[in-house]
């Protein structure tokens, strides 16, 4: 079987790491990764899960003001005001009173 050379870029420090434990394991780096491209194409998925954490919420710029401004308004007791008095507080605010 034909040879060929891969070429991964990785963060040194996980480098250094990664060459360690494989030589702990009595392997080359080269070996592990050929173990994994073996296993991957075998099993025909990564080997391990991958996942990212859930966010209960997508993320917005404007959602994280939100959430900051129903905080102070619970800090300061003011959680439950009605709209209505929520808009006089905008007028109030507007006109500099």
């Amino acid at each position: 079987m034909a040879q060929v050379s891969m070429t991964v870029r990785m963060d040194s420090n996980i480098k250094a790491a990664f060459d360690e434990l494989c030589a702990q394991f009595g392997m080359s780096a080269n070996a592990a990764m050929n173990i994994f491209a073996n296993a991957v194409v075998r099993q025909r998925k990564i080997p391990f899960e991958i996942k990212a954490e859930k966010k209960p919420t997508p993320y917005t710029p404007s959602l994280e003001a939100f959430y900051a401004l129903r905080k102070q308004a619970n800090e300061n007791g003011l959680q439950d005001m009605t709209l209505d008095e929520i808009n006089e507080e905008i007028r109030l605010y507007r006109e500099g009173k």
